[in-house]
């Protein structure tokens, strides 16, 4: 069953002036080590990979139904890529806990990411799915 369904749009321009004007101190703030590693090694695309990442959070925040309060912060929130290339989301500290608290008992959270950008926007969309625990050891 669907738990959760979050959405958004974000300007590259947007994250290029953040970038430009607040520099490490954006960037430290916002973005894990891995989301800023693969960023900064994309010497063209760079605005672009992190309005992405950036997206990304604002659609987990959107899914789990909390925006960034309640004790979910961006840096609580990491793009990684699983072994085949798919994003997907690693959660840790109010963003995990969040996540735990949305999920039914007797069930675990599959986080569904895709994200994709065509300048100057970058998008991202989160589904949240909740699978009984049986079925995903069966898997």
């Amino acid at each position: 069953m669907i738990i959760g369904i979050g959405s958004d749009l974000c300007n590259i321009e947007r994250i290029q002036n953040s970038l430009d004007r607040f520099g490490a101190r954006f960037v430290d703030r916002v973005f894990t080590d891995a989301e800023k590693e693969k960023a900064e090694r994309r010497t063209l695309t760079r605005a672009a990979t992190y309005a992405k990442r950036f997206a990304a959070k604002e659609a987990f925040s959107k899914a789990v139904g909390t925006g960034f309060r309640r004790g979910v912060f961006m840096k609580d929130i990491g793009v990684v890529n699983k072994a085949s290339g798919e994003p997907t989301l690693h959660l840790t500290g109010g963003a995990r806990e969040r996540l735990d608290a949305i999920t039914p008992a007797g069930h675990a959270a599959n986080v569904h990411l895709t994200m994709t950008d065509d300048h100057p926007f970058a998008q991202a969309f989160v589904v949240i799915v909740a699978v009984p625990e049986e079925s995903r050891s069966r898997a």
